[in-house]
């Protein structure tokens, strides 16, 4: 492939958690592998905050705060007076981290809060995303209006006179315009609660008395990662930026804004910045890559022109995909696009430990080791503690774990030397230790050697001695500490983006109607907007044929949580099995009824394995063949997921079983 169409003809596809292990980490390995050998089209991006990713560091300066770096905590329990979470606070997802976590804190953080008074506001279709312990207000929003909400409260703010004009004049640049936009002098329409109201079916004057109270009192508006990764999902995480900024609270304790509170282990954990450890990748020589999420348009579409941040750049034509770690058929959208995609290629090359519908729709598969097998270094870059992860089995049959995979292709291909670097497996656990202990010198933390570290089992980082507020310099001192905008300041208005000319991402927060919700005209074929979420029972589609997740499917699929008066109307009952379907595929699921979920609205856990049958129809419940693959803007192009439109029914008769734990069907072999 590389003498014949050049490293163009590659695609490095790993993307996936993989392995909690930073050594063993698949994607690295794999990058590391291609890299060393010339190249490859690689991906830029990630399917969990994608839009964030590259909208942040236009208006912010950096997308840090969506990854864990947000006020801390305890500035949190001791300062704020309101916490408004988007998106919610699910417990659930507080309880994994990339890299694996040490400390497992949200419910004990949040239960601190609420003790202190702190009262909590969630605005989300199901009231489920927080704790009932935390007795918060349930603002049941219509999905993917969350922008329009922020839009009316920063109105109302400006209306009333009760936004921070002196923060707004010292922090940040395009209020003018963006104030333009609010009070209707550019389009005519005033963006008040009562013209939000219908859209996000919330009350105009809930609506008011929220931004009132949020003025009152200090406030920390927290997003969670759910709300960008949908079409146009730029939009509410610069709202919600400059809702706080008008507000004033920005690099105050416990004031400002958050990203990921609800989406993953460790953000606002208090934390010393030393690094994690960490397998380098190297560079790639190609210096190619695409958005993340257009993976099937690049192979459907070689050589198309795509839009990307504010560049025009070409699809390349790519002959031979090689994918170690992660499960297309499980995150992707449009999972029967994917298919007829996945035809293209010459070659797929998988490396797997089990039989996932990844590996069975690939030429080549290389049998990979899991954890147990081998020998790692855990630890994610927002937890205090730093995994020795010692082998507790052999590796079974003919597995091998990624490094000696790679290194010995590499050895056949001529770069050993540049991959591997002359160190075994344990080497390179040293060296990343080594890495780990001189940045906490750095901080003046000191960790013990290697040795007592790997017998140890693991090492704890002492916690910070202040808590850590986000833009806290930058506040006192925006001269001094400026952000990296081109102001260097919090942009409001960008000028950059308006020099991109994207209709579909402005260059200041807007309200656009994504293209399916139930606003649109489509509602009326397909009335349910079906939402996403991480399941309760394993990571991502990670042990789903484990006992655990068996155990909660409901009549042997994945379960589908709709409110009761829907069901009602439909003549679904609990334990139904249930046809969910539109114009891109159709599932099977079976139905739970739930109060908490509102009208209009169904919910699913993404990571059932996927399994077809001969007409199309996906047996076990993975909701990514009915989610449109399409990109949020031109800016960002991350994934939308989470605007999809439904129709549920209740299956007659029998309904088939799923095929998604058989065995693979293998052409004989001489």
């Amino acid at each position: 492939m590389r003498d014949a169409h050049g490293a163009a003809g590659i695609f490095g596809g790993s993307y996936g958690w993989s392995s909690a292990g930073r050594f063993h980490h698949a994607r690295t390995q794999l990058r590391r592998f291609l890299f060393s050998g010339g190249g490859c089209v690689d991906q830029t991006g990630n399917y969990s905050w994608g839009a964030a990713q590259f909208i942040l560091p236009h208006v912010i300066g950096t997308h840090a705060p969506v990854n864990g770096l947000v006020t801390d905590w305890p500035s949190v329990v001791e300062h704020t007076g309101v916490l408004l979470a988007f998106g919610g606070l699910a417990l659930k997802n507080g309880q994994v981290t990339s890299g694996g976590a040490g400390e497992h804190t949200m419910a004990q953080w949040l239960r601190a809060a609420r003790a202190r008074g702190v009262r909590v506001v969630v605005v989300s279709p199901t009231r489920a995303d927080a704790p009932a312990f935390l007795d918060a207000e349930w603002l049941p929003i219509r999905p993917n209006t969350d922008a329009a909400l922020m839009l009316a409260a920063a109105y109302t703010l400006v209306a009333e006179g009760l936004h921070d004009a002196a923060f707004l004049e010292r922090c940040c640049v395009g209020f003018a315009p963006f104030r333009d936009y609010l009070i209707g002098a550019t389009d005519g329409v005033a963006k008040s609660a009562d013209w939000a109201a219908p859209i996000c079916e919330v009350p105009a004057e809930t609506i008011r008395a929220l931004a009132r109270r949020l003025a009152a009192e200090r406030s920390m508006i927290t997003v969670t990662w759910s709300l960008q990764r949908a079409h146009r999902g730029e939009q509410p995480y610069w709202a919600a930026i400059a809702l706080a900024a008008l507000l004033g609270h920005i690099g105050l304790p416990g004031g400002g804004f958050a990203f990921g509170h609800g989406s993953m282990n460790g953000v606002g954990n208090p934390r010393v910045p030393l690094a994690a450890p960490e397998f380098p990748a190297r560079m790639n020589p190609a210096a190619r890559a695409i958005p993340v999420a257009r993976f099937v348009d690049m192979l459907l579409a070689p050589r198309a022109p795509f839009e990307f941040n504010g560049r025009t750049d070409y699809y390349p034509d790519v002959r031979l995909v090689y994918w170690a770690g992660g499960n297309p058929f499980h995150h992707h959208q449009d999972l029967n696009r994917l298919v007829r995609a996945w035809q293209r290629p010459e070659t797929v090359i998988v490396h797997e430990s089990w039989w996932t519908a990844t590996a069975k729709h690939a030429d080549i598969v290389l049998p990979a080791t899991t954890p147990l097998e081998r020998n790692d270094v855990g630890g994610g870059s927002r937890d205090r503690f730093v995994f020795a992860m010692h082998q507790a089995i052999a590796p079974v049959a003919a597995s091998r774990n990624d490094f000696d995979i790679f290194r010995e292709l590499a050895s056949r291909l001529g770069h050993e030397a540049a991959f591997a670097e002359g160190r075994s497996e344990m080497q390179w656990l040293r060296w990343m230790w080594d890495g780990v202990r001189e940045s906490a010198a750095a901080h003046e933390v000191a960790l013990p050697g290697f040795n007592a570290f790997w017998e140890a089992g693991y090492a704890e980082v002492p916690p910070p001695q202040r808590p850590f507020v986000l833009f806290e310099q930058f506040r006192a001192d925006p001269a001094a500490h400026p952000l990296a905008t081109p102001s260097g300041r919090i942009e409001l208005y960008s000028e950059r983006i308006a020099g991109f000319g994207y209709d579909d991402c402005p260059p200041h927060p807007a309200w656009l109607p994504p293209v399916e919700w139930l606003g649109a005209a489509e509602a009326a074929r397909f009335p349910i907007h079906l939402l996403t979420v991480q399941p309760p029972d394993r990571l991502h589609s990670q042990m789903d044929p484990g006992p655990l997740a068996q155990a909660n499917k409901v009549a042997g699929r994945e379960p589908l949580r709709l409110n009761p008066a829907d069901a009602s109307r439909r003549g679904i009952a609990a334990g139904d099995v249930v046809r969910v379907f539109n114009a891109r595929g159709a599932c099977l699921a079976g139905a739970e009824l739930d109060a908490g979920v509102r009208p209009g609205v169904a919910v699913m856990a993404t990571g059932a394995w996927y399994s077809a049958s001969a007409d199309g129809l996906e047996l076990s419940g993975n909701p990514n063949v009915l989610s449109a693959d399409i990109g949020t803007s031109r800016l960002a192009q991350g994934p939308s997921a989470l605007s999809v439109l439904v129709e549920i029914e209740r299956y007659p008769g029998t309904a088939p079983a799923s095929r998604a734990l058989e065995p693979p069907a293998l052409a004989s072999r001489p």
